[in-house]
């Protein structure tokens, strides 16, 4: 293997001492060299390929410059993995490296993982989450700078949410900017997960979004369907009770992008056209939604934002305690007609 390149080796290039070489190369203030010496110095460290040892720099700084991401099931679910993008981005704009590690909601796999980024001497973590939801952690070292993302935790006092109140509020006002005030029809009411926030610490809100945007316009949804899988099968179901129940309606609000792609096929099924017949609105902007013809209108869930300020709030030199909400952007397609 080559030998690693010195500061010694940097010095002896540039015709300087090792100390001048070590201010300039390590940004220290009071070098009080020319610019010629700096740029020499720069010019040697170019030529000779120069790296920073990473274990002289940690006992040195303090640092590792290293940080640790747990997650439950990010990695592995194509449409939250852009959370890591965000996060490894800022990383690399600040020199870090990360290391990742995944526990499939295992309480055991979780204080492994923890230890294992403890043991390897992070300067922080973040904790994230598929669904955003309360996380019970271990307890962390005093001095362990954290941050959870799409996730709440009473052990972390920072957290990075998506806005979803706002978001609810969107869509809502989407569909009644559009006139379908006395038809509106939301499909997948889920009771249990607004009301436990070990099952989501958002979607609570998502709903009071909805439900704001409704009162102020005077406005009762002509139908309300329940189930707390929201997934196709069950969007179909629904919207298939719904159609069998008689009530008239113009315009649905599904509750994720998975219900809506359910919904829009009992509605196909039953010979009624999306926007033309039966308007839809919807969350999360899964690659699903602008599949679908016509394509669909809903708010996207900004996991790659999330990721970027979560990992940018650990790197602060303060800490910024408090939920920091990031905008969900309402993707407008073409699953609204806008009636007469």
């Amino acid at each position: 293997m080559n030998k690693r390149t010195t500061l010694a080796d940097v010095a002896e290039r540039a015709g300087l001492s090792k100390t001048a070489v070590s201010l300039v190369l390590n940004n220290r203030p009071g070098s009080r060299l020319s610019a010629d010496a700096v740029a020499r110095i720069h010019e040697a460290a170019r030529e000779l390929n120069y790296r920073p040892n990473p274990a002289a720099r940690s006992l040195r700084l303090g640092k590792t410059g290293t940080v640790g991401f747990i997650s439950d099931e990010v990695t592995i679910t194509r449409f939250a993995s852009a959370m890591i993008r965000g996060l490894l981005d800022v990383a690399d704009e600040r020199d870090h490296g990360v290391l990742i590690a995944e526990t499939g909601n295992h309480p055991k796999q979780l204080t492994k993982a923890l230890e294992f980024m403890i043991d390897r001497q992070v300067d922080g973590i973040v904790f994230g989450s598929l669904t955003a939801r309360l996380l019970d952690l271990p307890p962390l070292p005093e001095s362990m700078r954290a941050v959870t993302v799409n996730a709440l935790s009473p052990t972390v006092p920072t957290a990075v949410l998506p806005s979803e109140d706002e978001a609810g509020y969107a869509v809502a006002r989407q569909l009644l900017d559009a006139g379908h005030g006395s038809g509106l029809a939301i499909i997948g009411n889920a009771p249990v997960a607004r009301s436990d926030p070990r099952v989501s610490a958002t979607i609570g809100r998502r709903f009071d979004g909805i439900h704001r945007a409704l009162s102020e316009a005077g406005i009762e949804p002509v139908a309300v369907e329940d189930f707390e899988i929201w997934e196709p099968w069950n969007g179909y179901d629904a919207t298939k009770h719904l159609l069998e129940s008689g009530v008239g309606f113009s315009a649905l609000i599904c509750l994720n992008d998975r219900v809506a792609f359910g919904a829009h096929q009992a509605l196909t099924e039953r010979g009624l056209r999306v926007p033309d017949d039966v308007s839809i609105a919807s969350f999360d902007d899964d690659e699903i939604a602008s599949y679908m013809r016509p394509a669909l209108t809903t708010a996207r869930l900004p996991y790659e934002e999330m990721g970027r300020q979560a990992m940018e709030l650990l790197l602060r030199p303060d800490e910024l305690p408090g939920e920091h909400l990031v905008e969900m952007p309402l993707q407008v397609r073409g699953s609204i007609r806008a009636l007469g």
